[in-house]
C-alpha cells in the first residue's frame, strides 16, 4: 500500500517520502496557546526554540501567532501580520529547514511569503479567505489543506472530508497551486468531537489512499487527555505518540508536534519496523 512519492520544497529541498516519517515542529508565538503560549513570542525565545527543534529533528518549523484552542479570540489580519512582523525575521534567520505560516488569512500569508516564508499551513484549506489559493499560487508554495467545519453534524466524516478535500483542491489547482505543492490534513481537533476524532484517526487510510501527501496534527489534543484520564496539556507527549504511530502505519507522511525529539526517537522505530 506505500508509495514512494517524490516531494519538493519550495526551495529547491527534495525530501523522498515514504523513506521515513517526517516531522513538523510547533512554534506557538502566541500568548495564549492552549499547550505552551506565552513560551515563545518574542524573537529570542521563537528563534531559540527553532534551533532546538531542529537539533531534536525537525524537517519543518510551523509557526502562528494566532490561537486557535477552543474558545479563543480570532485576531484581525492587522493584529496577526503586526505579532508575525515582531518574530519572522528571527525565526527565518535561525531555521536551516523550511518555514510553514500557520494563517487562514490571505495578506497575512503574502506578508510572510514576500519575506522568504516556505510553506502555508492553512486551518480552514483554502476555505475562509476566497484569496488565499490565488496568494499561495503567486509565490509557488506548498499548501496545507486542513479540513475544519463550524459544527459536528456529519453523514459520513470521511465522505464528508473528502468533498471538503476535492472542493479545496479544486480551488487550488484553478488559481494554479500545483498538484506536487498539495498536502491534506485531516484536522484532528477542528470541528469535531472528540469520538470524531478517534473515528478519524482509525480510518486515515481512506484519506492517504489519494494521491496527495497527509499531515497528521493530534499533538496534545484534548481527545489524548480524556483517554488518559483527563492529562493536562503538558502530560499528552507520550498519547499523542501513539496517535502519530497510528497515523504512520496508515500512511501519513508527516506529523506536527510539540515534543519533537521524543517523536523523532519513537518515528524512527516504527519506521524501520514498517518500512525496512
Amino acid at each position: 500500500m506505500y508509495k514512494r512519492r517524490q516531494y519538493t520544497w519550495s526551495d529547491g529541498k527534495s525530501l523522498r517520502l515514504f523513506d521515513r516519517t517526517l516531522i513538523m515542529g510547533i512554534l506557538n508565538g502566541t500568548p495564549d496557546s492552549f499547550s505552551d503560549g506565552g513560551q515563545h513570542n518574542t524573537p529570542e525565545t521563537a528563534a531559540e526554540w527553532t534551533r532546538q527543534m531542529i537539533q531534536d529533528g525537525a524537517d519543518v518549523i510551523d509557526l502562528g501567532v494566532e490561537s486557535t484552542r477552543p474558545g479563543c479570540t480570532p485576531l484581525s489580519t492587522e493584529e496577526e501580520i503586526e505579532r508575525l512582523s515582531l518574530l519572522l525575521d528571527s525565526v527565518l534567520d535561525a531555521s536551516t529547514v523550511p518555514v510553514s505560516i500557520d494563517t487562514y488569512h490571505a495578506k497575512t500569508a503574502d506578508y510572510a511569503f514576500s519575506k522568504g516564508a516556505h510553506i502555508l499551513n492553512d486551518v480552514w484549506g483554502l476555505h475562509y479567505d476566497p484569496d488565499m489559493a490565488a496568494v499561495a499560487a503567486k509565490y509557488k508554495v506548498p499548501v496545507i489543506i486542513m479540513h475544519n467545519s463550524n459544527d459536528t453534524n456529519y453523514d459520513d466524516i470521511i465522505e464528508d472530508m473528502k468533498a471538503y478535500f476535492f472542493s479545496a483542491v479544486d480551488k487550488a489547482l484553478k488559481e494554479g497551486v500545483q498538484p506536487q505543492n498539495i498536502w491534506l490534513d485531516p484536522g484532528i481537533g477542528f470541528g469535531k468531537t472528540e469520538e470524531q476524532n478517534i473515528e478519524v484517526l482509525q480510518r486515515l487510510g481512506e484519506i492517504t489512499a489519494y494521491e496527495y501527501p497527509v499531515l497528521l496534527a493530534p499533538s496534545r489534543k484534548r481527545f489524548i487527555g480524556t483517554m488518559l484520564g483527563g492529562l493536562p496539556p503538558e502530560e499528552r507527549d507520550e498519547g499523542t505518540v501513539a496517535a502519530c504511530i497510528t497515523g504512520v502505519f496508515q500512511g501519513v507522511d508527516m506529523v506536527r508536534v510539540h515534543n519533537v525529539l521524543m517523536h523523532k526517537r519513537a518515528l524512527a522505530v516504527a519506521d524501520g519496523l514498517l518500512r525496512g
